[in-house]
């Protein structure tokens, strides 16, 4: 036994071990009861970060504990395409090589962006690995494998044959650069510093950020209350514009705050939420201004194919010279929303595909607000359950499509019987890149074939019918539609994709699975969507408990982020201090599902901690070497012949045993690890080793310090899965023992003074 633990080379040597011996499947305990965890999986955009380590250390925690306990454990790996977040990505790679997306039609991107994800997928599976994921590899799951797909299909069809599908016109946040929609759950915002214009609009002056927007104006609101304007609503005034004049309705409504600029708004239903849930209040008409590319459109006049920057710095100009601006205030703050790739949404009306979530006949979101609120689904922290029911209460039809290429694609298809419905993105037969209205397309000689040969996408107005591809009828022209599926919608069927939905075997016997780990940030993203969807596809929920660990944040407190250069690389730490301290610091830093500051320290001292067991299992070799010392079965004992020093540590591990189980039951993990870590340093450590070395009975004294040592390492393999394997192999074992200290049974607590130690 080496003079010092060399964990890079334990954690090469036994994570091949387990593997090969198969002791990551559930079958290396059949008869066991089922126990069972889906990995979250990981975004193939990227390499994992040191979040993914806390998600990974707990869960094996779990997993491993189970197997020990008996249960037949199965964990099963994946990753996630993430949808717009690796389209974002790879899209950043094709722009250092001089292109974009503009330059491949659909099929060609796809390609690209699949041979990109595969090897992510690699570097993934790898760090998985490497942090030691007890993960059963021959079920590994993608959330773009054929079966996968299948499942998102069936539960699309199924959800349109109870009438939970449709698709309209609708307000929603719409980056022009990533070409997608965003749900409101997704969105940052940014506080920001930005020119507020005061424009003269007939007898009013009014405030706005966005003078760009003015051509798709069609009311002018006030606040019910603002006693300075209540004899104008209702009236008609007349405005000039830089088109010229026109007229403008005065309404009241509640939205506009009186303390805002002067108190009057003007109203623009296409490119503002309130204004756009106001229209349908007072029944406005809604008149788009900016088409899909971020640009002015024909109703801006000679503005139109302005970019919205461009076109607001013209259009300011020419107020000032029409004398139609009064002032600028250029200290305005307020917030501005964000894309995810920080970009600025650009609010818009476009046919999107929905989600009935609270339909009359059949609601989505009760069932799933049910089962919590009966305890049918336990969330921990019992204090984020409000969370949920809150975001469940107040959910809304989900908008489920999004403007990407990279994702599971909408399996319908639109029969083109007015061309003028349509509006297409292709690569013509010159491979230059084309959009436009289908009609004009068509009226410019372009033709279907070649549309269709360099199809990048299909915008079909919302009126525009559809049908699924086995009820195309032969001889009719149809588009695809080529919007993909909300990557939340896809991953909310990840529980029953991964156990292969409905036939197989591992369905029948592992769903509903035991526990959903995650952090508590993606509650309401993924947690709520598969508790609805299990629930819709299935009859049962997909789990029975959730735990929601906190975020880590950088050493300076903040959340980890590239610009601000403070991102934790798992991998330094991992080569400096080895997997077990990373782990164990991770987990002995939350604290009940709290974000917390990442705990340096903690991984150092839990290096430390590994070299004193380490040194504790040497002396015990040394010892059993120096004194020719049998150990013998601890049951073999005369209860006489032990010490009051030995009674005392048989009492106290077994009480640690029974502590350790209670903290793991309740997904205290911090707390269990903390009571292993104290008991063995200064318990076994400071006090019992001490006394051991001028003890003259060496043979019971080192068969106490023996079991009690084999027993904090099957209570700490858990947490720090590599020494805790190392040290096991070097340790004397009776016959019955395994050849691993992962399939070794878990101490039993027992309150009478005989233990069990195998």
């Amino acid at each position: 036994m080496d003079k010092a633990y060399n964990h890079k080379h334990a954690e090469e040597k036994w994570y091949d071990f387990w593997e090969k011996s198969g002791f990551f499947k559930p079958e290396v305990n059949p008869l066991g009861k089922p126990y069972t965890i889906v990995l979250p999986p990981p975004n193939a955009s990227g390499k994992m970060h040191i979040g993914n380590v806390l998600m990974i250390a707990i869960e094996d925690i779990l997993i491993r504990w189970h197997r020990m306990k008996g249960y037949s454990a199965l964990w099963i790996p994946g990753s996630d395409h993430a949808g717009a977040e690796t389209q974002i990505t790879f899209e950043r790679e094709l722009k250092k090589q001089g292109k974009s997306r503009f330059s491949y039609n659909r099929t060609e991107l796809y390609q690209a962006i699949w041979g990109f994800v595969q090897e992510n997928k690699n570097v993934i599976k790898k760090q998985i690995r490497q942090m030691g994921a007890s993960v059963d590899w021959d079920r590994y799951a993608f959330t773009l494998d054929d079966k996968a797909i299948s499942i998102v299909h069936n539960t699309f069809r199924k959800l349109a044959k109870d009438n939970l599908i449709y698709r309209g016109d609708y307000m929603v946040n719409y980056c022009t650069k990533c070409g997608t929609t965003y749900s409101d759950v997704e969105l940052r915002h940014e506080e920001r510093k930005d020119p507020l214009y005061y424009l003269k609009y007939g007898p009013f002056v009014l405030a706005t950020v966005r003078p760009e927007t003015k051509f798709g104006d069609t009311a002018i609101a006030v606040n019910p209350g603002d006693k300075r304007y209540k004899d104008w609503i209702g009236k008609e005034v007349e405005v000039e514009g830089l088109n010229g004049k026109f007229n403008l309705r005065v309404i009241a409504d509640n939205f506009v705050d009186p303390l805002f600029g002067t108190g009057v708004v003007k109203v623009t239903p296409a490119h503002d939420k309130n204004d756009y849930d106001a229209s349908l209040r007072h029944n406005l008409e809604i008149k788009p201004v900016i088409d899909m590319d971020g640009k002015l459109n024909e109703k801006a006049g000679k503005y139109q194919g302005l970019s919205v920057l461009e076109g607001r710095k013209r259009v300011v100009a020419d107020l000032r010279d029409g004398n139609l601006l009064e002032k600028i205030d250029e200290n305005y703050v307020h917030n501005v929303t964000l894309c995810k790739a920080g970009h600025d949404i650009e609010p818009m009306v476009l046919p999107n595909w929905f989600i009935k979530v609270d339909d009359k006949k059949k609601s989505l979101k009760k069932p799933a607000f049910d089962v919590v609120k009966k305890g049918l689904v336990k969330i921990y922290p019992k204090w984020r359950e409000i969370t949920y029911t809150r975001w469940i209460d107040e959910m809304h039809d989900w908008p489920i499509s999004r403007q990407n290429v990279w994702g599971i694609q909408i399996p319908v298809w639109y029969e083109v019987v007015d061309p003028n419905k349509f509006y297409i993105w292709f690569i013509d037969k010159n491979n230059e890149y084309r959009h436009g209205n289908l009609g004009k397309l068509l009226d410019q000689d372009f033709k279907i074939d070649e549309i269709i040969s360099g199809l990048q996408r299909v915008l079909a107005m919302a009126n525009v019918s559809w049908v699924f591809a086995d009820d195309k009828d032969d001889g009719k022209i149809y588009f695809p539609e080529t919007d993909t599926f909300d990557t939340w919608f896809s991953s909310g069927q990840w529980p029953i994709a991964t156990l292969g939905y409905p036939e197989s075997s591992d369905f029948k016997k592992f769903y509903p699975t035991s526990v959903l780990e995650t952090g508590w940030e993606i509650l309401r993203l993924w947690v709520s969507r598969m508790v609805m969807l299990g629930i819709y596809i299935t009859g049962k929920p997909p789990f029975h408990s959730v735990y929601l660990h906190g975020i880590v944040r950088a050493l300076d407190g903040r959340k980890m982020s590239k610009s601000l250069g403070n991102v934790i690389n798992p991998d330094e730490y991992i080569d400096q201090y080895g997997v077990d301290a990373l782990r164990m610091g991770l987990i002995a830093g939350t604290a009940n599902g709290k974000d917390f500051t990442f705990p340096k320290d903690r991984v150092i001292a839990y290096k430390h901690f590994a070299n004193k067991i380490w040194n504790m299992g040497r002396f015990i070799l040394v010892m059993i070497n120096e004194y020719n010392v049998e150990i013998i079965s601890l049951n073999s004992i005369d209860s006489k012949k032990f010490t009051k020093e030995d009674k005392a540590i048989l009492k106290d591990v077994r009480k640690v045993v029974g502590k350790v189980d209670i903290s793991l039951g309740k997904y205290r993990f911090a707390d269990a690890g903390e009571e292993i870590y104290q008991f063995m340093w200064h318990t076994i450590a400071d006090k019992y080793i001490e006394q051991v070395k001028n003890r003259d009975d060496k043979q019971i004294a080192l068969t106490v310090l023996l079991h009690v040592y084999k027993t904090c390492l099957k209570l700490l393999h858990p947490f720090m899965p590599y020494v805790t394997e190392e040290l096991y192999q070097y340790m004397p074992k009776e016959a019955s023992e395994p050849n691993s200290i992962m399939i070794a049974n878990w101490p039993i607590y027992e309150k009478s003074t005989s233990f069990n130690a195998k």
